[in-house]
């Protein structure tokens, strides 16, 4: 007799190698909890669009980076939208999962965001600061990200139809990250040594914090998924964003207590409860 119980295919790359980080560990826990619920699958990113049509929904997690296998990510992305499937992060995400350009974006419309560039005729609008970053517009990972002298950003930066990125390099105190299931804030860690990115510790957020992390979700208009605002405390006190991840952030639950990845467990569940809720009637399913 086949199952009631909803069923998920689960995209992730459980070999990829990232640093300081296991991807693969985390998904491997997830995978198990949301079984207790679910009737689950796993599934390379290269896989994903051949399979969907199997499963009432898809939840996108630890895949890696698009670049690594992107042609995949489009075909996934076509036949998803082709048959209406329901995916979980929502594939309208304008952050990271849209590239780049929102740093840019959200400069010009003056959020609290690293000032961004990417033409060279552009560089006086930027702080001045000793060093910048210049980054890819479609990188992952700190891939091709290089930090360069005040007097060389020009040359690095370069005459490219604006396929890198500038920012002054910020003294930041420590990098914090917020972390969301649909527009729910969950917790927040943090780095309290920045030389050390990935060796997080609980962070207790202020209302000023959760402000300043709900506006970039509000912005963002992602109804259902996963979201990571990463920020850094800079010279003057203030946040500045740094990324807003909104494919498959890492959520780094290896550094929260078990009450605390029990209740996010627990969130993500609810979530996937409700956006499964929206799929067509029984009969109306293959």
């Amino acid at each position: 007799m086949p199952s009631a119980r909803p069923r998920l295919l689960y995209v992730t790359d459980l070999a990829y190698q990232a640093r300081g980080r296991r991807y693969c560990d985390e998904d491997i826990f997830l995978a198990s909890r949301l079984r207790e619920e679910f009737d689950l699958a796993l599934c390379h990113p290269r896989d994903a669009a051949a399979l969907l049509d199997a499963f009432d929904a898809v939840v996108v997690r630890n895949s890696g980076p698009v670049l690594g296998h992107e042609a995949a990510y489009d075909a996934f992305r076509e036949r998803a939208a082709e048959r209406g499937t329901l995916v979980y992060n929502q594939l309208t995400g304008r952050a990271d999962m849209a590239g780049k350009q929102y740093l840019l974006d959200l400069t010009a419309a003056g959020f609290p965001v690293i000032p961004t560039a990417d033409r060279a005729e552009d560089l006086h609008l930027l702080p001045v600061a000793d060093e910048y970053v210049v980054k890819p517009r479609l990188g992952a990972d700190s891939a091709g990200l290089r930090i360069v002298p005040a007097s060389r950003v020009r040359e690095a930066l370069g005459t490219g139809a604006g396929d890198l990125l500038v920012q002054p390099r910020v003294d930041f105190a420590y990098e914090v990250s917020f972390y969301f299931v649909d527009h729910d804030f969950q917790y927040a860690l943090y780095a309290p040594r920045p030389e050390r990115r990935w060796q997080l510790e609980p962070y207790d957020a202020t209302v000023a914090d959760l402000d300043f992390a709900r506006r970039f979700i509000e912005w963002n208009g992602v109804d259902h998924g996963v979201q990571r605002v990463d920020a850094c405390r800079a010279p003057g006190g203030e946040l500045l964003l740094v990324e807003l991840e909104d494919l498959n952030p890492y959520l780094s639950l290896d550094a929260l207590d078990e009450p605390a990845r029990d209740a996010f467990v627990g969130a993500l569940r609810t979530a996937l409860r409700r956006l499964l809720a929206t799929r067509p009637a029984e009969a109306d399913r293959t």
